[in-house]
This record gives structure tokens, sequence and C-alpha cells, in this order.
């Protein structure tokens, strides 16, 4: 049997050569007894030679796969073209890739990074079969629309992924919120937070940070925020950021600073996203000397001054009344952004100062920053708010044909309040006809305030009717008609107005002012009873009536639009919420320091008027931040010379 392992002419020669060997000649008997062991051992040998080589082939061929997919990863980590990475997909296909999870997803990632998302899906979605899909791959497609302008589709993908039956990762749940936060859907968000409760991913901290932020993305979503923060271990600084973050986006800069302070009670320390988010809450208060803090805070903590966190303090000091302060911080950076000038620019802007802002952008040119879209806002607000008029018709050229610039919304509403403010309203409605875009309601509204100043009140009261047809539960579109009324004085339609607004359910937003005494926000409204010290301001607002007076100051009773006596006029002026806000810092300031408040509304003429006199008779500037631009009155007279 074992002879038959070797073919029949090898055998016959074998046996010869052992019987012309033989003593006795029986070579048969001879090679049956002497050959087998030989062969048995050459093919045991031949055997073990050839699993030998053939291990060996299999190892060397894992080792070079191995090493081909190490090199096309490497090179989808370093694509950075859209040409090569065609070039990789083929490269791909022909490797037999294409069903590798590893390298799908790679794919997926360099395809993001070059806005080429759908692109990577021509690709991951060819393959038949299912089953090299994973957590991975479908975190990274996520992450990649989440972080693109189709936030939808990462909801997309990630339904799909649970269609396939993969799990989710930790991973994938913070970019699935992400989606959701900007997509504002706080129904879809709740959806999500239920799915990744039953996950058991609901105590990992990056995912209830994300959660946190994304309610506070979505209207009606804060209160959801706020109870998951409270629940949370507080130990991670990002944690802090994410909420107070969310307040100040949503203009609760009270709420941003209050946690603010219970973080540094904490213990935990801020970091310079934490300074930014801070920063803004006190711009939108009008909070200097807690900016002044924290920048003092940042200095003495050492926490790392990015660009973005210098831009974030030159904006603080612009928008809350310092801004030579601004731009002696903008002059020291080494770095500079566009945002940097912007920032200056716009600021200048805001205090009137539009000379120095139109200086400043030519110097931002021979720098050679090239202007944005948003640059152009700035100066051309600089130039609307120092009556610049062709200063302004010139940039806004300049903008379109030299730079390329496509005007939006905002520019077009720019040259309207440059025109209307200038007292050119003919010219500014013929502007708003031309407009290639379609003028939205607060350009509208621009144009009527216009009519009521400049004393063109028909044109005023037709635009107004026809905004109340486009928007009939605005408020402001009532509150401009009836004071166009007020005006002419109509009251029985003025009065008509008032109860159709009733009737609707629409109030008028209260005029309000704050302003910051020892580290504490005050808030002033028109009516409110409820300050502690408001006998006290009630006091001191009628001696300050009494000492305008005696300097020659004449109520402006027309700024009353209500079918009242004069005397009752004169007490309304009185009450409102800039003079008692004014009259809490003279009672609990020191004399001759700056008075510095923040009217959420545009500051009426009585007010400003009346400002004016306080500040000579009291000896105190007055640096008051309105809806739209900062007034600083000193010696009887204001910084706007009255044009605002």
């Amino acid at each position: 049997m074992e002879s038959s392992a070797i073919p029949s002419k090898r055998r016959r020669s074998v046996g010869n050569a052992y019987a012309s060997l033989s003593p006795r000649g029986e070579p048969l008997n001879h090679f049956k007894k002497m050959r087998f062991p030989y062969v048995k051992a050459r093919f045991l040998h031949t055997i073990n030679a050839s699993k030998l080589k053939t291990t060996t082939l299999h190892n060397q061929s894992n080792t070079s796969q191995i090493a081909v997919e190490k090199s096309c990863l490497d090179l989808l980590q370093s694509c950075n073209t859209f040409p090569k990475l065609a070039q990789l997909h083929t490269h791909i296909i022909k490797l037999g890739f294409q069903n590798n999870p590893l390298v799908l997803t790679k794919f997926t990632s360099a395809s993001s990074n070059l806005d080429a998302i759908p692109y990577a899906m021509s690709l991951v979605f060819s393959v038949e079969d299912a089953r090299v899909y994973d957590a991975f791959l479908f975190s990274t497609i996520i992450r990649a629309y989440a972080d693109s302008q189709s936030k939808h589709n990462a909801i997309f993908y990630y339904n799909l992924m649970l269609g396939y039956g993969i799990s989710p990762n930790k991973y994938a749940f913070p970019f699935v919120l992400k989606a959701c936060a900007g997509l504002r859907d706080l129904n879809l968000g709740k959806a999500v937070h239920g799915t990744l409760v039953k996950f058991g991913f609901n105590d990992d901290i990056f995912v209830q940070n994300t959660m946190v932020h994304m309610y506070c993305c979505c209207s009606g979503g804060v209160e959801f925020a706020r109870k998951l923060f409270d629940e949370m271990p507080k130990s991670d600084p990002v944690t802090w950021t994410v909420m107070i973050g969310g307040y100040a986006r949503l203009g609760q800069s009270a709420d941003a600073v209050t946690l603010f302070r219970k973080m540094q009670i904490a213990g935990v320390c801020p970091d310079e996203v934490t300074m930014i988010s801070i920063l803004s809450a006190c711009t939108d208060l009008g909070a200097l000397e807690l900016g002044k803090w924290i920048e003092s805070y940042i200095e003495k903590e050492r926490v790392l001054k990015t660009v973005e966190l210098c831009n974030a303090i030159i904006d603080m000091f612009a928008k809350c009344g310092d801004v030579d302060k601004a731009l002696g911080l903008f002059r020291s950076m080494s770095e500079r952004t566009i945002v940097s000038w912007t920032s200056v620019i716009v600021g200048l802007a805001m205090h009137g100062r539009g000379l120095e802002a139109v200086s400043l952008f030519e110097e931002m040119k021979e720098s050679r920053i090239v202007p944005e879209d948003i640059a152009f806002i700035g100066l051309l607000s600089a130039c609307s708010h120092s009556g610049l008029v062709e200063k302004g018709k010139q940039y806004f050229s300049e903008m379109t044909k030299q730079y390329g610039i496509v005007p939006k919304i905002e520019h077009y509403g720019c040259m309207v309040d440059l025109l209307s403010r200038a007292g050119l309203v003919a010219e500014a409605l013929q502007f708003v006809e031309r407009m290639p875009i379609e003028p939205n309601p607060i350009i509208w509204r621009t144009l009527i305030s216009a009519c009521r100043v400049h004393g063109d009140l028909k044109l005023g009261e037709s635009i107004s009717k026809q905004l109340i047809r486009n928007e009939p539960m605005h408020e402001s579109n009532y509150v401009l008609l009836s004071n166009i009324y007020g005006k002419m004085l109509d009251w029985e339609k003025k009065s008509k107005i008032r109860a159709a607004m009733g009737k609707k359910g629409i109030q008028k937003i209260p005029g309000s002012t704050m302003i910051e005494v020892d580290n504490e926000i005050h808030e002033f409204i028109v009516g409110d009873k409820s300050h502690d010290q408001y006998n006290e301001i009630i006091e001191m607002v009628n001696e300050m009536g009494r000492e305008m007076k005696k300097a020659g100051y004449i109520p402006t009773t027309t700024e009353v639009l209500l079918d009242i006596d004069e005397e009752d006029k004169e007490v309304a002026l009185s009450r409102h919420s800039e003079k008692l806000a004014i009259a809490f810092a003279l009672l609990n300031t020191p004399p001759g320091s700056p008075i510095r408040i923040a009217k959420n509304l545009r500051v009426c003429g009585d007010c400003h008027s009346a400002s004016k006199f306080i500040s000579k008779i009291y000896s105190r500037e007055i640096v008051m931040r309105d809806r739209s631009r900062f007034h600083h009155f000193r010696d009887g007279q204001c910084s706007c010379r009255d044009f605002w």
C-alpha cells in the first residue's frame, strides 16, 4: 500500500537498484524492509515542507495586506483635495477595500473634511453586505452631517443605523444631539434623549453636556437644560460653561452671571470658553464693572488668551461704554483677525465716532485685511449714526463693485437708516423700492419712524397699515401706528389701535433700564414699584425735576402719546425707566462718578434732553446705551450732537 504513493515507473527503478545490491536475490522482500522508513520520512518531510510553505505564504500575504491597508489609511489621512480623494476611491475599489469598515470610516472622514459627504455615501452604501457597517462608521457619518448645513441627514443616518440593528455608541449620541440643536427641534431632542437613556448613555458626562447644549438651543428647552444641569455632577468646567453659554445666547444674561458666581463658589476653574460666554453676558447687560473684574481675573489666573477671547474682551469694553479701552487693547494685540477690526469699528459706530470708524476701516484695508460683509455693516452703521451720508453711499458702492460682496438685507437696512436719520425720507423710500430683494419689516419700520420724526405722517400711516395686514400679531406695528396718530393728535384713532391690541392680546414691550452698582444689576421698568428704595428714588426724581426746571428744562410732553392733561404728561415723563435708573445712581454712587445705564428701547427725546441737564446740574458723566447706540452726556451736551 505504501508503495502506491510513488509512481510505478519510479517504483521499478528503485526496486531494481535494491535488487542489484541484494546478495540473496530477494529484491522485493528486501525493498519492503528497507525502503519504507526512507520513503515515509521523505513523504512526511514533503508534507511538512508544503505546510510550512503554505503557512509562510499565508503569513506573508496577511502581512502584505495589513501593510497595504495601513498605506491606504495613511493616504486618506493626508488627503486634502477632491481629485486625490477621487483617485483614492478608485484605489480602494481596485484593492477590494470597499468592504473594509476601517477604510470606509476613514474615507467618510476625509470626505467630510473636503465638504464632500454625499460623495462618500456613494461608496459606503454601494456595499451589498450590510454586515460591514458598524457603530464607528455610522458615528462618523452622523458627525459629518451634524457639522454641516444638512443636519437633517444626521438624523436620517441615525435612524438608518437603528434600522440596521446597530446599537449606537457613546460617540454617536453627542453628534445626534448636536444635529437636534442645529435643527432647533425640541421634540426630536426629547426623543433622542429617551433613546440614549435606554442604551445606558445618560450618565456619560460628554453626552450630558451635549444634552444641556441641545436643550438650550431649542425654543422652550432652557428649563429642561437647567433641570438636567442641576442633576449632573459639576466638577467639569465644560458643564458650567455649556449652561452659562446657553443663558447668554438666549439673552438671559443675568442668569448667566448668577450661575458664573455659583461656579466660583463651587471652586471650579473656568476656561477661556467660559470667559467668552460670561463676557457676552456682560456685554448684553452693559455690566462694565463686572467685565473689568473678569479681565483682571483672566490676567490673575493666567487663562489662555486666545484671539477669540481677546476679541470678546474688546467687544465687551466697546459695547459697555469704554470704547477707548477697547481701542487700546486692539492696538496691543500681536495677532488680529477680521473680527478684531470689526469689533472696534462697530464699537466706534455705536459711540457716534463715525470718522474714527472710517479711518480704522481704511487702516484695515492698508493692512491687507480683506473686509467682509460684517465689516461693511459696522462701517455703514458708523456713517448712519454720524450723519456721513455721502461716505455711506460711497462705501455701499465700493462694497459691491470693488469687493464683489452681494449686499444682504442688513446692508440695505443700514442704507435706509442712513437716509432716514438724515431726514431724506423720500430718497429712502425710492431706495427701498429699487431694492433687488424684498424689504423686511425692520426696513419698513425704520421708514415709519423716520416719517414720524420728520413729519411725513400720512406716508407713515400708510406703511404702518400695510405692515399690520402682513403681520397682524406683531406689537411693534400697532405701536408705530398708534404713535403716528398720537403725533397727529388724533386720539380717537389712537384709542382704536390700543383697543385692537388689547382685543388680540398684544402687549407693548415695556421700556426698561438696567444699571450696575456694587456688582449687582438693577432693572427699572415704568410703573414697577417693587424696588426696595422705590420711595427714595421717587423723591430723588422729584428733586431732579425741580432742579432741571430751575436750569431751563421744559418737559417734551409731545412724547406722551396719551390723551391726558399737561401735568399728568409731565408726571408720566418723570417715571420713565431712564430717569428712575439715574435717580437710583445719584442715591447710591459717589458724587462725581460716572453713571452707566442700558436701555432696551430707543431713548425718547425728553429723557435725552433731561439727561443733558442732569449731567450739568450734578456734575456727572452719564453714559447711556439704548437699542442702537451710546450717548455720552457731559456738562449739558451729548456726544451724538442731538443726531440719533
